[in-house]
């Protein structure tokens, strides 16, 4: 098989990647291109240690490294999201190894590997990146959970990321009440509340009259992927692990286009 051929399928990923790393489409293909390039003059080899996908991207930071500080110099690219020009204020290293696993769904061990770093160093920088983006995107949250500890830790979770709990609902209808009140700029919720009412509905009706990131934390999961809208981008499965959460909740806000212009 061809080296092409081998790569095509993560072509497209590593392209996404590269935009979001330096800001601008252009930019992020001639360093894809520059990559290609190396391999094919055997400047530069995929690594038979790691998968094929985790070497290409490998090799495209040998060449991000060796011209990194030209891709630092983005300032005068217009047409940037939100999303993009909040990128590009966090520490390169710390950008790296964040969308290596939020955006691009690497593990912690496999950005080690991309980065050449350790895994205890890769987890650090991604914890500053998302304490870098709460700091940023702090905002009021809607709690829909109807059992009363689990709703407690999550409201504790969200807070301890500088986030705002202006409401907790445990029904359909406390959750609606709850929007009129306050509009959120996050909502986490179960699917099955304390009165048989489902949280799915209640988040349909919600997002008639706003647009705002959701997380949805259940024991059902199948319930959710249904192929139907809203297909959940957030989905955790109970028993969580906190720090799953607050990853959610940084890359929930961070991703979801309108909500940095609301808070403006």
């Amino acid at each position: 098989m061809s080296l092409l051929a081998r790569l095509a399928p993560h072509l497209p990923y590593v392209r996404r990647y590269a935009r979001a790393l330096t800001g601008d489409q252009a930019t992020g293909d001639n360093y894809v291109r520059v990559a290609l390039e190396a391999l094919a003059a055997g400047e530069q080899q995929l690594s038979t240690d790691m998968t094929p996908r985790v070497a290409l991207y490998h090799v495209f930071h040998a060449i991000w490294s060796s011209t990194g500080a030209q891709l630092e110099d983005v300032s005068g690219v217009d047409g940037r999201t939100d999303a993009s020009s909040r990128l590009l204020r966090i520490a390169p290293r710390s950008r790296q190894a964040f969308l290596l696993t939020a955006l691009e769904g690497f593990t912690p061990s496999e950005a080690a590997q991309i980065l050449s770093a350790d895994a205890r160093d890769v987890e650090r920088l991604i914890a500053e990146a998302q304490s870098d983006i709460d700091a940023e995107l702090a905002t009021d949250v809607l709690v829909i959970e109807d059992e009363a500890i689990i709703s407690a830790d999550i409201q504790s979770l969200v807070k301890e990321l500088g986030h705002r709990v202006t409401g907790a609902a445990t029904t359909h209808d406390e959750a609606i009440e709850a929007v009129a009140r306050h509009k959120p700029g996050l909502v986490l919720a179960d699917i099955q509340l304390a009165d048989g009412s489902s949280g799915i509905d209640a988040v349909k009706e919600i997002l008639k009259d706003m647009d705002v990131p959701v997380i949805f934390i259940t024991a059902f999961p199948e319930r959710l992927l249904t192929g139907e809208r809203p297909e959940p981008t957030f989905l955790i499965t109970k028993p969580f692990q906190p720090e799953t959460v607050k990853a959610a909740i940084s890359q929930a806000l961070f991703f979801h286009p309108s909500r940095h212009k609301q808070a403006a």
